[in-house]
């Protein structure tokens, strides 16, 4: 169980707060989308939730362990445990799938494994399996550059479960992807929660929140405004996020 109690977080020089006394708690096996306009602080949100933003104030505990009290980024034994999804996620283009896998991303693994590409034999098979998982094992070995949009996202998402996260902050993951291939990332996430126990905490526009989700946060100027379970929103629940 992961438990956030009343986390704030200001830009530029804490002249502009972006989130407001934001408290949630979420279990292992949960896929959670966030809604709400632009500008609503679903990405920082995100960012600060996988440990990759400093915190301006506020607890986060996690399997009733404190990750952070008061303010802070955690330690490198959390961040190791949270994987962070861009828009577009950030794999070495000259690099393969193989590769980028067994690297990890910043936060996750230390730099001088991202800057010398050391790994071990089990790690190797490890991030084969992964693949071969995702329906990816053909692409191993293609330089990140050439993939589309859909597999890059599946690549990032074999890379955080290789480097042992056990939740995955995923910030509009399918943006400018085909239909199907959009379906074929978000249901590879839910497929991960309901069979591996992993937590998912996706922004994601409201159809799709809807559709794959099992929890809806709804953000409005940095506040929760809404968490509901299991169902579609009503009317009024969306325009009290002003996605009406």
């Amino acid at each position: 169980m992961i438990n956030v109690n009343r986390l704030n977080k200001s830009v530029d020089g804490r002249k502009k707060q972006v989130l407001r006394e934001v408290s949630a708690r979420f279990e292992q096996g949960e896929m959670i989308g966030v809604v709400g306009p632009s500008g609503s602080g679903k990405s920082t949100l995100l960012r600060c939730l996988a440990l990759r933003e400093k915190w301006d104030g506020g607890e986060y505990t996690w399997d009733g362990e404190t990750v952070i009290r008061g303010g802070g980024s955690g330690s490198q034994k959390y961040r190791s445990r949270c994987a962070y999804l861009e828009q577009n996620p950030s794999l070495y283009p000259e690099k393969t799938a193989l590769k980028n896998v067994l690297i990890g991303q910043a936060g996750q693994t230390p730099l001088v494994r991202r800057l010398t590409g050391m790994v071990r034999s089990d790690d190797y098979m490890g991030a084969m399996d992964e693949l071969e998982k995702f329906g990816l094992l053909d692409k191993a070995h293609v330089k990140a550059g050439k993939l589309s949009g859909g597999e890059r996202q599946r690549v990032a998402i074999c890379r955080a479960l290789v480097h042992g996260a056990g939740f995955i902050a995923a910030d509009e993951p399918v943006v400018g992807l085909d239909p199907q291939s959009a379906e074929r990332v978000l249901t590879t996430l839910r497929t991960l929660c309901a069979e591996q126990g992993k937590i998912v905490v996706a922004a994601l526009p409201m159809e799709l929140a809807e559709r794959y989700c099992s929890r809806i946060w709804g953000l409005y100027e940095g506040e929760l405004k809404l968490d509901i379970s299991g169902r579609r929103l009503t009317g009024e629940e969306k325009r009290s996020i002003d996605l009406v």
